[in-house]
């Protein structure tokens, strides 16, 4: 089954930044006055190239043959078998191949996401002689202890540390790794360069 992690703060604003730069994009064609339209274009064109390649594009995907990391300017496949260790800081760090290191993008946790879940993994102290906090079902209970003092970047890295040891169990074979360059986000920021030097170049 196939599982796609990125920033959701990231992704919504990203695209209203785009429905913003749409709206401007008309508006100057509309209204097109020479150079300072081209210069307005130019700058809206190199911030959606910004905004593509770091909000829009970054993602974890989980496949049935291996882990997809989509950064910036460039994907990375690696099977299953060949991830050695994973570990999570600010991001998460998959260990794979000749002490070889893929950083993910996405999910990031942020010092103060991580302080919110040690707070929330913390045993909550009871107030006077009675219980007021409500009773939790037992499902919600066992989620509570899953979360307890974990990001969702340490969440997502138990998903992907759990495939990679199930791999190995079932004796798969450690394939190398792919990596790519992003065509769509060199694509975009070719676009971006071309108006800026138009913008330039036109008197």
């Amino acid at each position: 089954m196939k599982q796609s992690y990125r920033s959701r703060t990231a992704f919504v604003l990203a695209w209203v930044w785009l429905a913003f730069v749409a709206f401007n994009v008309v508006d100057l064609i509309v209204r097109y006055s020479g150079k300072p339209s081209l210069v307005a274009l130019a700058v809206l064109g190199a911030l959606t190239a910004l905004v593509y390649a770091v909000a829009l594009r970054p993602a974890t995907v989980l496949t049935e043959a291996g882990l997809v990391g989509r950064n910036p300017f460039r994907t990375t496949f690696v099977p299953w078998a060949s991830i050695e260790d994973v570990t999570v800081s600010h991001s998460i760090n998959v260990h794979y191949g000749d002490e070889q290191v893929l950083r993910l993008w996405t999910p990031m946790s942020s010092a103060r996401e991580r302080a919110k879940a040690q707070r929330r993994g913390a045993p909550a102290r009871q107030r006077g002689r009675f219980k007021t906090e409500p009773t939790l079902s037992k499902g919600e209970q066992a989620a509570a202890e899953a979360f307890a003092g974990k990001t969702h970047a340490d969440w997502v890295g138990d998903q992907i540390r759990e495939r990679a040891e199930s791999a190995r169990r079932r004796d798969e074979q450690a394939g190398p790794a792919r990596v790519t360059w992003s065509y769509d986000a060199i694509a975009v920021l070719v676009v971006a360069v071309a108006l800026v030097v138009a913008a330039i170049v036109v008197a």
